[in-house]
């Protein structure tokens, strides 16, 4: 199996994003040495008292003068805000400064009604999946002069690199994301952290849908990741006493609450008690939103729930109370999956 993580440069407690963007270097830099895959950065708006990664762009830039090896890129870079043409000149540049090793995760999200006129987004589009499909056949048609030579764009060039251009994915948490990366024959992955109920049909969807691209970017069959939350520690108790944050966090957030993560003592506080370990072995169709356990248990969860939706891939997303908790965490689920470090 192969091993991936998402981070979403969370605030330290009584940190600035100095420390959060520090923070999301160094388990660049780990990741990369335990041998994961892919390291991707997240896109968040309005949110900067708990998470800093706001523009995964300059995020990323960083990060390619920090890294050597590891694959970089955006989980996801929110389309719906952006011009394609922009989103493709920045993975671009990206591309130039890490070459051969650039993602572009792209996605969609509406934030607060404040947030999203800031960022001058219209949340009334009259077909927002048709929307959607055409700014990510853009992207990639940008990165890859894909345009026919008597497009109106086909003379629009894009930095890079000899080894890029950057890849495309489409991200999201629905069918409808699937059916978009399964009509454009591009990767895709799965946001289980968010809709986990979804992410079988999903996957469903994409394989039936699939067609193999026109699209240089593109891919000849299937190829998926999951993404799921997930905390690793010694034992299957400890590792449910620090999920004990993410299920808090869920429950706030079914409430309408946002606001700075509980610690460890307060999220058991909330949910009255530390949350059960997570079974070492799911019921059919079981899927929680949520996580966690041993190296020996989770290298068992992730085969499983890799082998439901048929992928060779699973990213991280973890909540885990501090940075270190996180480290930890990933160092855990290393060695459970057995990956094979630089």
């Amino acid at each position: 199996m192969e091993l991936s993580a998402v981070d979403l440069s969370p605030v330290p407690e009584s940190g600035t994003a100095t420390e959060a963007y520090a923070d999301t270097v160094e388990a660049a830099q780990q990741a990369e040495r335990l041998g994961f895959t892919r390291f991707w950065v997240a896109e968040h708006h309005g949110r900067a008292e708990t998470l800093a990664g706001t523009t995964p762009e300059v995020l990323l830039g960083h990060l390619a003068a920090e890294t050597d090896a590891i694959r970089l890129g955006s989980g996801a870079v929110l389309l719906n805000h952006y011009s394609p043409l922009k989103v493709a000149e920045q993975f671009g540049a990206l591309d130039a400064l890490a070459p051969g090793r650039v993602d572009a995760g792209l996605g969609r999200a509406n934030g607060s009604p404040a947030v999203d006129r800031a960022l001058g987004t219209d949340r009334h589009v009259e077909d927002p999946d048709g929307d959607h499909a055409e700014k990510v056949e853009a992207v990639a048609s940008h990165l890859y002069g894909d345009f026919p030579d008597d497009h109106p764009y086909a003379d629009i060039e894009i930095p890079g690199s000899a080894d890029g251009p950057a890849v495309p994915w489409v991200l999201g948490s629905s069918p409808s994301s699937a059916e978009i990366a399964a009509e454009l024959g591009l990767p895709y992955c799965f946001a289980a952290f968010i809709r986990p109920q979804f992410a079988t049909h999903a996957f469903e969807t994409y394989r039936e849908a699939f067609e193999p691209s026109e699209l240089t970017g593109g891919v000849d069959e299937p190829r998926g990741m999951v993404a799921v939350n997930a905390v690793c520690a010694e034992t299957d108790r400890e590792a449910a006493r620090l999920r004990a944050v993410s299920e808090a966090i869920f429950r706030r957030m079914a409430r309408g609450e946002v606001g700075e993560p509980p610690t460890v003592e307060e999220a058991v506080d909330e949910l009255g008690g530390v949350p059960e370990p997570t079974p070492e072995r799911l019921d059919d169709g079981e899927w929680p939103r949520a996580i966690s356990g041993s190296p020996e248990t989770m290298a068992g969860l992730l085969d499983q729930l890799a082998d439901r939706v048929g992928v060779d891939e699973v990213m991280i997303q973890q909540s885990a109370p501090t940075h270190e908790d996180a480290l930890r965490s990933h160092e855990l689920l290393a060695e459970g999956v057995g990956l094979d470090g630089r």
